[in-house]
Parts: C-alpha cells; structure tokens; sequence
C-alpha cells in the first residue's frame, strides 16, 4: 500500500470512528480527499469489516445521504490494570467502551509469574462469555515505569521480581494478539481524555495517589510518555518543603526506590497507613487505635474514614499529605500550563477534604497565569479509567498509519503478536 493510499485510508477511518463525519459528503468536506477516492477508502473499509452503512441522514435539498458507522463491536480488545493491591481485567469494544470488568485484591509483589496467570485465566473466562467476537489486542497499564517500546517494566519500585519482565511477549504468546504495555497512570489519563471529565481539555495532568504516587500528561492532545517512557513519575521527586522536618533528630523516611525525601514517601497511601499506625500505636489517635486492635493494621482509607468522623490525627494527615502533593503539582501547573488537573487512586478519589487541600497548595504556590483557568477535580471514570484507557492505546495503535496497512488487507491483526514490536 502507497503512502498517499494509506494516509488516505487512516484519514477516512478516523473520521468515521471518532463521528467526526457521518456521510460521504461531510467525508469529502472534512478530509478534503477528492470523491472518488473517498468511495475506494470507504469500499476497503467496508470489505474489511470495520465501517457499515447505517441509516439514511438528513437531506440538503436532493437525495439523502446514507450514514456510515464504525463497527465498535466487530472485536474486543482484552485490557488489564494491575495495581499495588489489586488486578482489575476487562474487555472493550473498537470503541475503547468497556463491555465487561472484574477486579479482585492481589499482591503485585507476589511476581509476574502468578500474576500474570490469574490475569490470563480472567481473560479466558471473559471471552468465554463472548464466544463469537474475536479479541484483537491486549493492554495492561502496571504501577511503575515501562520502556514502552519493549513493554517491560524498568526498574519499578513498588513491584519487585517485575524488572525487565517481558509482560508483551508473555500475552502475545498466549493469545496470539498484539500487546502493548504502559504504567497505569497514563491508561488513566487517556480513558480520563477520552471518555471522562478530561474531554477536550488537551492539556491535562492525572494524578493517581494511591499505593504509590504518579501523574499522566495528555499534551497538545496526545499522551505524552517522553523518550524512554517514564514521564509523570512525580511521586519520587525529591521534596523541600517547611512540612518536612529537618534537623537533629528529624526522622527521614526512606522510599522504596532507595532515596529519602519523595513525594511517595511522604503522601503516598501507604506513608498515611504506616504515619496512622504509628499515631495509633503512641496512644495519638484512641479513634485509629481501636480500628487497628480491631483490624491488625491500618489502611489508608481508615485514615480517610477517621478524618470524616473528625479525628484531629487524621485530618492533620490528610491535610499533610494534600498539602504536599498540591506543592509538588503547583511546580508542575506553573511549568507545564494545564487547563485540567484530575486525582485518581483510591487515595486520590477520597473525600472532599484532601482534594479542598491540595488545590489550596495549587493556586498558592503556582503562577496566577497558570491558574486562572484551571479546573481541579476528582476522575469522573473512577476505577474505568484505567481500563477503558487501555482500551483506547490498544486500538489507536492497531488503527495508526504505522499499524493499519501491516494487517488490514489479511483481515485482522490476530495472528501478528509482535505488531507492536515493530
């Protein structure tokens, strides 16, 4: 396939699957292709089984136009967002609409060997329940850094045994699909772009605080990883800050990367958990004290629970950890100029008083250019965002002008597991 003919063909099918044109004429009008290779894109499109024709449109004055579909439902994509904590697994249509989800609590530092079984047998059962629409890719978002181009995880602090895991190759292997693999915070941020609260706004931060601490930037409408992948890693800058105590005696936290002073350290779910622990183990907090004679240990939701019954130890937590995440994001908003910055996580989805926290930090510590339009809120999507987003890298990877013209004339994708490699 010539260059022109496949620039053409991704143009055509991007305008039908994003309904950014729904007929042939607005098809003509918005590629700016001439008629007559329009109808051949559309002919190619329409023999591969990836647009159909719908209902008639609306007239202009003479015979009304038939409207074109993109056909979503034609494959499923099988997604999986691995937490610290807990696997969550699903499968999308071509539209990066999830059709199925399940989540389950799971160790990550177990490995990948057991790990990625348990995912394996989940997608298993989930296409059992789909029998008759073939998978045509995999996505997996993990917590922690990946080299994207080979789609192993890079050294990740909060999942040992994972460095250099060929997570790709293992899935590509096993179903006989294409995999791509990404850290679950920039899945976040483009389910968040593309079907969340984030829509249209094209320059985006998603923040996840949870186990861990990461950040997602979508920049001039595109997912911004950097060259090796590891851009947004946020939660192991090194802080300066009054709220860090210094001095003789101070108690410096070390990170699971091997370094003091990170914002995970710090304000990440697990710092809440251990500092909870400590307060209720020192007699600080009776409201954490019973909750950890009751339970065995402490979470970070029990910090957030305790601050909504008025517990001053678990307020003065939170408001610890919001406020240096907000610090931390001010330098962010003030170098990078977003008009949206959205928390996720199960930390970062919490109540009102740490998001009231961090965006205090933000708008007084940023530039007031950086914030005069800035909106700060929590993930519409929630626990989808991952998901669905995973979804969407899959499918705009099968459908780009690197991918599309490599498999589009055999059919489908499947049988190629090292497309993405490529």
């Amino acid at each position: 396939m010539g260059a022109d003919q496949l620039d053409s063909l991704v143009a055509v099918l991007d305008l039908v699957r994003f309904q950014t044109a729904r007929t042939r004429p607005e098809l003509v009008q918005r590629s700016g292709l001439g008629r007559t290779v329009v109808t051949q894109r559309l002919a190619q499109l329409t023999s591969s089984g990836l647009v159909a024709e719908g209902a008639l449109g609306p007239s202009t004055g003479g015979r009304a136009p038939r409207e074109l579909r993109f056909r979503a439902e034609a494959a499923v994509v099988l997604v999986a967002e691995l937490g610290a904590t807990s696997i969550s697994v699903g499968l999308t249509d071509l539209a990066g609409q999830l059709v199925m989800q399940r989540e389950e609590q799971w160790d990550i530092a177990v490995g990948p060997e057991p790990t990625l079984s348990r995912v394996a047998e989940l997608f298993d059962r989930m296409l059992a329940a789909q029998p008759d629409t073939p998978p045509w890719g995999i996505g997996v978002g993990v917590p922690g850094p990946v080299e994207f181009a080979s789609g192993r995880p890079a050294a990740p602090p909060i999942m040992p045994g994972w460095d250099g895991y060929p997570i790709r190759d293992r899935f590509a292997a096993r179903f006989n699909v294409p995999v791509w693999v990404d850290n679950e915070v920039n899945t976040m941020a483009l389910g968040e772009y593309r079907a969340g609260l984030g829509r249209g706004a094209d320059d985006l931060i998603h923040v996840k605080i949870g186990t861990g601490i990461g950040a997602g930037l979508i920049s001039g409408g595109r997912l911004h990883r950097g060259t090796q992948g590891c851009a947004g890693d946020i939660g192991h800058i090194a802080l300066v800050s009054e709220l860090i105590e210094t001095g003789p005696g101070a108690t410096q936290q070390m990170c699971r990367c091997g370094k003091f002073g990170c914002l995970e350290a710090l304000a990440s779910g697990s710092a809440l958990a251990r500092d909870a622990t400590a307060a209720a183990e020192a007699g600080r907090s009776p409201a954490l004290a019973r909750c950890l004679a009751e339970a065995g240990s402490l979470t970070a939701t029990d910090v957030v629970h305790a601050a909504e019954f008025g517990d001053p130890v678990a307020v003065e937590l939170l408001q610890r950890a919001g406020r240096l995440v907000g610090e931390t994001l001010a330098a962010l908003v003030s170098f990078f100029n977003p008009s949206m910055v959205l928390l996720g996580g199960g930390v970062g989805m919490s109540g009102d008083l740490l998001l009231a926290t961090i965006r205090q930090a933000i708008y007084r510590r940023s530039l007031p250019l950086a914030t005069r339009d800035l909106r700060i809120a929590r993930s519409q999507l929630g626990d989808r965002a991952g998901l669905m987003g995973a979804g969407f890298m899959v499918v705009d990877e099968l459908f780009s002008r690197a991918l599309l013209g490599r498999w589009l004339y055999q059919g489908t994708p499947v049988g190629q597991p090292t497309l993405a490699a490529g």
